[in-house]
């Protein structure tokens, strides 16, 4: 039962790569999407102060689940599995998603208090569709 709960979580660890949160893509470095929320040139190097303030955490974040990942998979590969220490990389791999999750939402955050109503709900709009890199059509107005 105990190894049919680790098989679980490893498969859930493959299927679920940590993600951005769906409200948050990086459209701070799409022209067209600055251009059409009208930013100020004050909200742009804003913007900009508070991408570079998160890059590093960001960075390292993404780096420690990439590494709990791979230690994660080579005990799987090891035979017999080590379920003590399979369980301990698991539990290091939650911890690096929950790190790297609490950061890009700290971001998304300190983004959206830079936004005027207006310019989020446009946000919203231009969000690009799920599973491609295109826009979304905005609305007509």
């Amino acid at each position: 039962m105990k190894f049919r709960s680790i098989i679980l979580m490893f498969a859930l660890s493959v299927t679920l790569p940590a993600q951005m949160p769906n409200s948050l893509y990086p459209w701070w470095s799409n022209k067209l999407v600055v251009r059409q929320l009208n930013l100020s040139n004050g909200q742009i190097q804003q913007i900009r102060g508070v991408v570079s303030h998160y890059r590093p955490e960001l960075l390292e974040d993404r780096a420690k689940v990439l590494r709990a990942e791979q230690t994660l998979e080579d005990l799987f590969n090891h035979d017999p599995v080590d379920q003590p220490k399979t369980t301990q990389a698991i539990e290091q791999l939650i911890a690096a998603r929950s790190s790297l999750t609490r950061s890009l939402s700290e971001l998304s955050l300190k983004l959206r208090v830079l936004l005027t109503t207006p310019q989020w709900q446009q946000l919203q709009r231009l969000r690009p569709n799920h599973g491609g890199d295109e826009l979304a059509p905005t609305d007509a107005k």
